[in-house]
């Protein structure tokens, strides 16, 4: 199965950007995160770090499938209760392509806005560190930069 060939396996320390559409403020901004990523076999489980977030206090969630060098799977985001979403919880799907090189992931996401409608916008992965240890996890614990 490719999926467990060597140099197959995702895991580490990535950096998340999206973007999406505010109509409260009619305006497209951009969510960076650190997440680390999990890959068993063909499922990857990922979450953002403590405090690596460009919107503090804003957790992201990862549930991944990987078939070759597509990704499919869930995503969701906890935004931050003193924040401008209020502590509301948004989630949805994500499909993603690898590159060849295995360090980018890229494509868009699905999800569902305040106003009966529904969003998508680009999504993109970028391999920083393929190391999960204490150490780079905590290396990684801070908003990222662009």
């Amino acid at each position: 199965m490719a999926d467990d060939e060597p140099g197959e396996n995702h895991s580490g320390i990535w950096l998340s950007r999206y973007e999406f559409f505010s109509s409260g403020r009619d305006d497209t901004f951009t969510g960076l995160h650190h997440v680390v990523l999990t890959q068993h076999g063909n499922r990857i489980s990922g979450h953002s770090l403590p405090d690596a977030s460009s919107n503090p206090g804003s957790p992201l969630t990862f549930d991944l499938t990987v078939d070759r060098n597509v990704v499919t799977g869930t995503w969701g985001e906890q935004t931050a209760p003193d924040g401008y979403y209020q502590g509301a919880r948004y989630h949805g799907a994500l499909q993603l392509l690898i590159d060849p090189t295995g360090r980018r992931m890229a494509g868009k996401w699905v999800g569902f806005g305040k106003e009966f409608d529904v969003n998508t916008g680009l999504w993109d992965l970028r391999l920083l560190d393929k190391s999960t240890t204490d150490d780079t996890l905590t290396r990684y614990s801070s908003p990222p930069g662009e």
